[in-house]
């Protein structure tokens, strides 16, 4: 009887490992798209021996100052606990992780892969005693879902300190995303420093009404930025929205405008003003701005925006109605399209890639498109799949973006000038992402999700929106992972206790359980 209760006990006991809320998979987010779990556990006791080529600060610092702080750590050539082991044949990213009685051998042919290494190796070890770190026994073998895995956090509309974005691109880093998109202009504010262009800060940053809303990044806060997210392998991708959302530019150089008057922004930073398409000085001083941004930026990505562009002006304005019949234009929406491609062909010869919203290829255009376009499909909710459709008959590489799935400003509940059609839950994220069906496509390049701050989403908000939904999005990234949300949901519960020492506090019990049951979108 004692000994049918003992296997009865150990078959009650594997189970419970073996269940995807309590095995590795669940200890690393993103989860790992293969992994084998063993019974026995490696234990590193007062010092630890680190072999192979380190290959970056970051990474040395994660080890000393995280997972293995308290503790000794040497380096050696050979015979290390921990091995760092280059191996080609792995694909771009992936990496590999064995842990046994002889130590860790950590493998990856990139520093990206290293780094997505240690993000795991630090979610899994266990901190047994001051001086003893232990580790399960398990073989991991990982690479990312998407080649593209993109966050952006719109500082254009509100100001955000140096100190919160870096505080986004660790937890970028934690996540395994790769590219940081900056939205740096908008109605309400010019953030980046163009030194050709002063005005664009001195007067260009402070449009906004709140104190909390003005500032702008110089050139040397960019560079630091820039070096900061390259350690943690992530390139940061500028955006400078054109031709709309342009108001803190026109504030500053008001002769751009096609009416050249000097313009009233109102709160929410929205007019009907935009950049003179017609004026050959525009294309000048465009070409200029995204010069310094081109030498600011290491990015082969430069996003150039394009959406939203009120044309009620372009179709008065004489200067353009000029340029529309010059170039044999039927009307407004292809003078815009005239103009991305101008900047478009200009940054190819600048040796990047141009990204575009969505919105300039909605309508007709007579002339081939350029081969460094990307286009960033958005608008779910306006006009569902129709431009990734389009870009891919056209063969042009998508990054998918859907707007109700991955605006992570998109809240839960009504809430200022968000109405109810303009909400998404979490069940809405995790299991209607329109994005999703679309990454396996040829011309899917990868996935985005954004951080928009209008209607006053100040930078003391920003955590509120972002979580469990970045959770969530990161893994859809990431991971092929199919458990359901609800284990999900306690995973992140269960994790709390991780994240919360490095700043990131969510809660998962705001959440009722109708909103794991019905969508809220249309």
């Amino acid at each position: 009887m004692f000994k049918r209760y003992n296997i009865y006990k150990i078959i009650i006991v594997y189970a419970y490992l073996i269940t995807p809320i309590f095995c590795i998979e669940a200890q690393i987010l993103p989860f790992p798209n293969s992994y084998s779990n063993y019974s026995d556990t490696l234990k590193i006791k007062n010092i630890v021996r680190i072999s192979g080529h380190t290959p970056n600060n970051y990474i040395k610092n994660v080890l000393e100052q995280d997972i293995f702080k308290g503790i000794k750590v040497t380096y050696t050539a050979s015979h290390g606990n921990i091995s760092f082991q280059n191996d080609n044949l792995l694909p771009a990213e992936a990496y590999n992780i064995d842990i046994n009685n002889k130590g860790i051998i950590i493998k990856s042919s990139s520093l990206n892969g290293y780094i997505y290494a240690i993000q795991s190796l630090r979610q899994i070890v266990i901190h047994s005693s001051p001086n003893t770190r232990s580790f399960q026994f398990t073989t991991i073998k990982d690479e990312p879902r998407c080649k593209y895995r993109s966050f952006m956090l719109d500082s254009g509309r509100q100001y955000q300190k140096i100190e919160t974005i870096k505080k986004y691109i660790d937890l970028m880093s934690l996540l395994k995303m790769n590219y940081f998109h900056w939205h740096l202009t908008e109605g309400l504010g010019w953030r980046i420093e163009i030194k050709r262009y002063p005005k664009l800060t001195s007067i260009g940053s402070n449009v906004a009404r709140g104190k909390e809303q003005q500032g702008y990044y110089s050139q040397a806060e960019v560079k630091e930025l820039i070096i900061y997210a390259k350690e943690r392998g992530i390139t940061i991708i500028p955006e400078i929205d054109i031709p709309g959302h342009s108001e803190a530019a026109l504030a500053s150089y008001p002769s751009l405008g096609c009416t050249q008057d000097s313009i009233i922004i109102p709160e929410n930073g929205f007019t009907d003003q935009l950049f003179c398409a017609g004026n050959d000085s525009t294309l000048f001083f465009l070409k200029n701005v995204f010069l310094e941004i081109c030498n600011l930026f290491p990015s082969q990505y430069i996003h150039i925006g394009g959406d939203e562009a009120p044309k009620g002006k372009w179709n008065k304005c004489s200067l353009c109605q000029s340029k529309i019949q010059a170039l044999g234009l039927k009307d407004s929406n292809q003078l815009q399209l005239w103009l991305m491609t101008q900047i478009a062909e200009y940054l190819k010869t600048q040796g990047k890639y141009a990204i575009c919203w969505e919105d300039v290829i909605h309508h007709d255009f007579t002339k081939e498109l350029p081969n460094n376009l990307i286009i960033h499909w958005w608008n779910w909710r306006g006009h569902k799949d129709e431009a990734f459709n389009k870009a891919c008959t056209l063969g042009i590489p998508v990054i998918c973006g859907t707007n109700y799935y991955t605006y992570l400003n998109f809240p839960d509940k009504p809430w200022k000038g968000y109405a109810q059609d303009r909400t998404s839950s979490v069940y809405d994220v995790y299991y209607r992402n329109e994005s999703l069906p679309r990454l396996s496509h040829k011309n899917t390049l990868g996935m985005s999700c954004c951080l928009w701050t209008d209607y006053g989403l100040t930078e003391d908000l920003l955590d509120q929106r972002l979580f469990p939904k970045i959770f969530i999005l990161a893994n859809q990234m990431w991971s092929n992972s199919t458990i359901t949300l609800n284990d999900f949901l306690t995973v992140l519960i269960k994790k709390k206790k991780f994240y919360s020492p490095l700043g990131y506090t969510y809660t998962i019990n705001r959440y009722s359980k109708s909103d794991f049951n019905k969508s809220t979108t249309p």
